[in-house]
């Protein structure tokens, strides 16, 4: 048994006195290619880490939920209530009761205890992650009628309606749909995903993620200023979303424009789309050391055209590269969080040796680095 696994267990046994019914995990996320294209109906390739959050449950009486976690030991309980109603973290749970019971289901009570080893504020999806462990234990429980391709849909109405954080579905999508060493290539209009193969450790390589230690959130205004700017000037080109403009068509489509912010956040969107369906091509090809160039080219973009990076991501970059990484990006929604880069495995410890050196002459907070590995989505454990 997982610390993460045992710690959610005896949460549970603290707070309620009891065994849980069952054990339900569900995976971080990192995002290898693909930032900001989510909510513009554009494609992504994310894949799950090992870290995941852990939700100890069972059933409760007097339709009510109750739930704990290890940094917020005092339960949270509530009833079916309306967004605003439960707010702080606690508002994630009571989130995915709102989005099961307004979607017709009926969801049954429960007592809860959540552990996590998922970085909080660091870009890698914590917030999906408990809404998906949340998720997929009261599917469990209730016996709920509700295939895994519907879930993610509802745990992203819990966080956009409920919580009020305008995220795409990327997030939820990998915590629920990633499997085990495949990155999971996901049309975000028509939800078909295809599972890539991502075993880099069978070719010599590894992806290095770097926590920043400049955390992010998504509940502010500029993440959801970039989705208004997106929106708008999909309305102006006259197109659904900009994921309906080709790479062949932007030059056309930017001369349209005539707002130079809403010309750089267009270009990100239709560029980044080609970068994934290019990295794509590459995996399935096996010839993954030459993703880098697109990992980099994909990170300027977020520098330079939808301005979402900071200088400790930019840093780590900068850093890693000069260390001979292939490619090197932010991850996540920007403004903080975590960079990855891709490396000769054997070259890892030396690559987050040489970020932590650029931190320390820029006198930022020290970073964090570990190699990632392609891990399951949620499941009972």
């Amino acid at each position: 048994m997982s610390d993460v696994v045992a710690t959610a267990q005896a949460a549970f046994q603290d707070a309620y006195g009891s065994e849980p019914a069952g054990l339900w995990a569900a995976p971080g996320r990192v995002n290898l290619i693909g930032e900001h294209t989510d909510y513009n109906d554009g494609f992504v390739l994310p894949f799950a880490l090992p870290q995941r959050t852990v939700a100890a449950a069972a059933p409760a009486t007097g339709g009510q939920w109750s739930v704990c976690s290890t940094l917020v030991p005092e339960p949270v309980t509530f009833g079916i209530t309306e967004p605003g109603e439960v707010t702080g973290w606690g508002a994630y749970v009571a989130g995915v009761v709102w989005a099961l019971h307004d979607a017709g289901f009926d969801v049954p009570p429960a007592r809860i205890a959540i552990a996590s080893d998922v970085p909080l504020g660091s870009g890698l999806s914590s917030s999906a992650a408990l809404e998906s462990a949340v998720l997929t234990a009261l599917a469990d429980l209730g016996g709920l009628d509700l295939p895994v391709e519907k879930r993610p849909a509802l745990a992203q109405r819990a966080e956009n309606l409920y919580v009020g954080a305008p995220t795409g579905i990327l997030d939820q999508s990998a915590s629920i749909r990633c499997q085990r060493g495949r990155a999971l290539f996901l049309d975000c209009r028509t939800y078909q995903v295809e599972q890539i193969p991502f075993d880099l450790a069978a070719e010599g390589l590894a992806i290095l993620v770097i926590n920043s230690n400049a955390p992010h959130q998504h509940v502010d205004g500029e993440y959801g200023a970039r989705r208004k700017s997106c929106e708008a000037a999909a309305a102006a080109l006259g197109v659904a979303a900009l994921r309906d403009v080709g790479v062949d068509e932007l030059p056309a489509a930017l001369e349209r424009l005539d707002d130079d912010v809403m010309r750089k956040r267009t270009r990100h969107i239709v560029t980044e789309n080609q970068r994934v369906l290019d990295t794509v091509t590459l995996l399935r090809s096996g010839r993954t050391r030459e993703i880098g160039p697109l990992l980099t080219a994909s990170h300027t973009s977020m520098r330079d055209d939808f301005e979402i990076t900071v200088a400790q991501v930019d840093v780590a970059v900068q850093a890693a590269l000069a260390a001979g990484a292939y490619g090197a990006r932010m991850t996540g929604g920007g403004f903080g969080g975590c960079v990855l880069a891709l490396v000769d495995a054997d070259r890892a410890e030396a690559t987050a040796a040489a970020v932590a050196e650029a931190y320390a002459e820029h006198s930022f907070t020290a970073p964090t680095s570990w190699v990632a590995v392609a891990g399951p989505g949620a499941t009972r454990l």
